[in-house]
């Protein structure tokens, strides 16, 4: 979304003899300052729009929309969901498929599952009803510490990061486990995907825990490639923040605040 200086004449009339006192670079410097004025007013419009279109969304996501800000030269602002790099999603590509509805991306993990053949073809992953203690971050994700902790266990962390796959002595403490912590072993089951003897339980990765395993609980689910609706709408955003008055009064409010009214 981009917000660019275009006020009607009369917009600009009421701030005429309040201009006149101001030199050409000081002028330019309200207006940058009330066009920023109203990118932070529609950055919070967007935020709006997310908390009510999605159900927990991460602040990472929320934290994405930045405003670039306008300057004298450049009497624009520009508000949009920015990557800041590391190891999060392009903000840009789930926002994307949130306002054009389309196919879910794979996640990081559900590539490295598919890398190494546990994910099936046409499948991503899920967090089951009912969630495996430990796993869920509140957000309906899977918890970024539980989620490393499986893809060591399967050996999928790749070979920048193959160091950190369990060896068979760590997965035997895990299956053991402490005094503390019950011993838990995962497996994968691919229910009626395929024939053998875990056709009775749904696709996915489960987990046995209790004496000799015989609890057997879900922890992350095989589902078929998601896709999503059109939900967030940026229209609905730009005319929910009423931008043209908005910076119109900000503006004025800058001038009188230069020339010391």
């Amino acid at each position: 979304m981009r917000v660019t200086v275009g006020f009607n004449g009369s917009g600009l009339a009421s701030v005429q003899s309040q201009l006149a006192k101001l030199s050409g670079q000081q002028a330019k410097q309200a207006y940058a300052d009330g066009l920023s004025d109203g990118g932070f007013r529609a950055r919070r419009e967007w935020q709006r729009e997310m908390r009510e279109q999605f159900d927990r969304p991460t602040a990472y996501i929320l934290r994405s929309v930045s405003v670039r800000k306008a300057t004298p030269e450049r009497l624009s602002v520009e508000i949009e969901p920015t990557y800041f790099g590391g190891k999060g999603v392009d903000p840009q590509k789930i926002l994307q498929a949130q306002e054009f509805g389309g196919a879910r991306r794979d996640k990081r993990s559900e590539a490295a599952l598919r890398r190494i053949g546990i994910l099936p073809a046409g499948y991503q992953t899920a967090i089951p009803a009912t969630s495996f203690p430990g796993s869920d971050d509140g957000r309906g994700n899977v918890r970024g510490g539980f989620l490393v902790r499986l893809l060591s266990y399967f050996q999928a962390m790749g070979e920048q990061g193959y160091k950190a796959n369990m060896t068979d002595k760590r997965k035997a403490r895990l299956h053991k486990g402490t005094k503390d912590r019950e011993g838990v072993r995962f497996f994968i089951a691919y229910g009626r995907l395929r024939s053998g003897p875990t056709q009775h339980l749904a696709p996915g990765i489960w987990a046995a825990t209790g004496q000799d395993g015989f609890i057997v609980r879900p922890v992350l689910m095989f589902v078929r490639d998601g896709t999503y609706e059109s939900r967030i709408n940026r229209e609905r955003v730009a005319e929910r923040a009423d931008l043209e008055p908005y910076i119109e009064r900000r503006i004025r409010y800058r001038i009188r605040k230069m020339v010391g009214e």
